[in-house]
């Protein structure tokens, strides 16, 4: 009897792993690695601040260890609001205007510095791993993005796991984008120009709406920008295990489940999103990156979503996309954050500007400085 019960669990087992590996493990995207692309070296070398910006993260990462596991979502939360990156958060000293929006029923919050123009707009997506987050939590991007870009910028603050499913940030993502394109600050009216921009999980978003807006036949979007993003739900690309130990924002969090076998993995990733995460619309590299518009995709070469920025650039100008990588060598996971700190930082605001600005059809540039 036990015999025969070891043997249908084993039976079951072996039936449940080839079920996995035929219907959620990625397809195989190797071909996809090269080209690694030239790293940033007119920068000159990397500033001796990205030492602070690192010593910030790690104490980030002590007071999250010592709390309880059942607690650390809501403690990261908190700390993203403060502005563990040491950078100010408030209107005043960002120097923008930030006004409540109700976003045909998602909060927001528009970002406006002096002199911006409100029709052309920007919709910002946070990063934070679909859990943590907020418009609050990444000003210092918004702010510096309004201000050197010209745009007023709409970040929203879409539904986060695990209180609400996968889904719910995508639907939440749709929904701002259709209303953008009609509303601006000031009230009700259509916009000249239209970007999309997002860091990490929120990069992962803006390359999720740019392929949605085409297959939907929306408006599209001037250009799109996604900073360190993730494209690959399934956690297969080689440096989502090879970078944990240079990537001190995501290694200490992200590195033991991305050591686990690909087909826990994405089981893991099923059940907490109750999506296939082989789905486009939470896995952009396995889509349709055709006809996409202008993007740029700017990533560190030590951080752990590395790869998902290499294969998605390098798919997607295989398919005739224009659609261009930066590589910055050995900064941290979403460095933008580090506006108040790392010159790196407001390089790579500038490094938008000027791709905002050569892809725009009216307005220039703003001089302001992004810091």
């Amino acid at each position: 009897m036990i015999i025969e019960i070891l043997a249908a669990l084993a039976a079951v087992a072996v039936i449940a792993w080839i079920l996995i590996r035929v219907f959620l493990v990625a397809p195989d995207h190797s071909r996809f690695d090269e080209p690694q692309h030239e790293p940033h070296h007119d920068r000159g070398e990397v500033s001796a601040e990205i030492r602070e910006a690192v010593r910030l993260i790690d104490e980030m990462q002590d007071k999250l260890r010592g709390e309880p596991k059942h607690r650390r979502i809501a403690v990261l939360r908190k700390l993203f609001d403060e502005g563990f990156t040491g950078s100010p958060m408030q209107a005043g000293q960002l120097g923008v205007d930030i006004e409540a929006a109700d976003v045909n029923g998602v909060d927001g919050e528009w970002v406006v510095a002096p002199g911006a123009s409100p029709d052309r707009r920007l919709l910002y997506l946070h990063g934070g791993a679909f859990a943590i987050g907020s418009p609050l939590s990444h000003r210092m991007i918004t702010s510096a993005l309004s201000k050197s870009c010209n745009v007023a910028v709409l970040a929203i603050d879409y539904r986060l796991m695990p209180e609400h499913r996968r889904k719910s940030a995508i639907a939440d993502c749709q929904t701002a984008y259709r209303w953008i394109l009609d509303n601006g600050p000031a009230g009700p009216n259509a916009a000249n120009e239209i970007f999309v921009a997002g860091d990490s999980a929120g990069g992962n978003l803006a390359l999720m709406l740019s392929a949605w807006a085409r297959d939907a036949n929306i408006r599209r979007m001037d250009a799109v920008i996604a900073f360190s993003p993730s494209t690959d739900s399934t956690l297969a690309n080689p440096s989502t295990v090879k970078n944990i130990a240079t990537d001190p924002l995501l290694g200490p969090g992200l590195g033991p489940p991305a050591r686990m076998p690909v087909e826990v993995k994405t089981l893991a990733v099923l059940i907490a999103a109750l999506m296939n995460p082989r789905n486009p619309l939470i896995s952009p590299l396995f889509g349709d990156l055709s006809n996409l518009p202008p993007t740029l995709v700017l990533a560190s070469d030590c951080e752990m979503l590395f790869d998902d920025s290499v294969r998605y650039v390098n798919k997607a100008r295989n398919q005739g996309s224009p659609v261009t990588l930066q590589v910055w060598p050995e900064m941290v996971h979403v460095w933008p954050m580090f506006q108040h700190i790392l010159p790196e930082a407001r390089q790579a605001i500038d490094e938008v500007a000027a791709f905002v600005a050569a892809n725009s059809t009216s307005v220039p540039m703003n001089n302001a400085s992004s810091g």
